[in-house]
């Protein structure tokens, strides 16, 4: 009977405490693997065989090679990935400008305004009101 089924009470609340505890650091382990291997890719300092000597440590050593990294180049992590951030800010907040136009000056937003006019799209009142609000 001993080797049958295992009931909840069977599994001491420690245990359970112990398995959540593992699963939780093999978790951080994995985050923290896939940082340094992003790290490596990211950083523009580091030669081709560099990166590619780091990750042979890091993949074929990975506990040796990911100590040795964060020891080594561990206090640039952060200021890549910060630089990493603004970069990808600074992409976002001209695709946004270039999407909504706000990056038209006002001459260029006059031009605009005039070839709708002549199209025909748009009155002769409604183009000096359009106009007034560009200007001022």
């Amino acid at each position: 009977m001993s080797n049958g089924v295992y009931l909840a009470y069977d599994y001491p609340v420690l245990g359970a405490f112990w398995t959540a505890m593992w699963v939780f650091i093999w978790v951080l382990w994995l985050v923290l693997l896939f940082r340094i291997i992003a790290d490596i890719f990211r950083d523009d300092d580091m030669s081709g065989w560099a990166k590619t000597l780091w990750l042979l440590i890091v993949i074929v050593l990975p506990y040796i090679g990911v100590f040795a990294y964060v020891i080594a180049r561990g206090r640039g992590m952060g200021s890549r990935e910060h630089k990493h951030a603004k970069e990808q800010q600074h992409a976002f907040e001209t695709y946004i400008r270039e999407t909504a136009g706000g990056s038209a000056t006002p001459a260029e937003q006059l031009a605009k305004l005039s070839e709708v006019r002549a199209r025909g799209d748009i009155s002769d009142e409604e183009f000096e009101r359009a106009k007034a609000k560009i200007i001022g």
